[in-house]
């Protein structure tokens, strides 16, 4: 495990280096970083990272993104979604796999009182509807390392919320 510095990522290329597959899950918040925080870690890093792990040999990168990315969206959150798809996508890994999650269940160490609710709301939701609306982090984890072990589905493959559920159950 590297610890890097991602305002000088460059600095740090022989971390990327040597690796067949990578994982990014990277991302923070509006609320936590501002809007041109948000873009910087949730689009310019993980770009920059993609072409780095690229640059350094890796054949697969398995990225995290979110249901309902999209370039043009009026949404900030997905619309930078939807272009850092793209920007890895372009980077030319012979095989991208992009998972797009629901809401993602889990415990957090940060107070965020709308986020619990709705987490409480959408736990009882699954219950009756599993895939529907949200996804434990658990499960994304599984479905990213299951994506790997198996064939691919073409040299982009992007997985939507009921998928992940079931790749990562599988």
């Amino acid at each position: 495990q590297a610890v890097v510095d991602f305002d000088r990522l460059g600095e740090h290329a022989a971390a990327f280096q040597g690796h067949d597959v990578g994982f990014c899950c990277l991302g923070t918040t509006r609320a936590k970083a501002g809007a041109d925080g948000f873009v910087r870690v949730d689009r310019d890093y993980v770009a920059q990272a993609a072409e780095l792990a690229r640059a350094g040999g890796c054949k697969h990168f398995v990225l995290q993104s979110s249901r309902g990315a999209n370039q043009h969206s009026r949404f900030l959150y997905l619309r930078v979604k939807g272009e850092v798809e793209n920007l890895v996508q372009a980077v030319g890994f012979d095989r991208c796999t992009i998972l797009r999650p629901a809401v993602l269940l889990c415990k957090r160490q940060e107070s965020r009182p709308m986020e619990w609710m709705a987490q409480q709301f959408l736990g009882i939701i699954a219950r009756v509807s599993p895939t529907a609306y949200s996804v434990p982090v658990e499960t994304v984890a599984r479905a990213m390392v299951a994506c790997v072990l198996q064939p691919g589905k073409g040299k982009v493959e992007v997985l939507e919320n009921g998928a992940i559920h079931n790749l990562g159950k599988a």
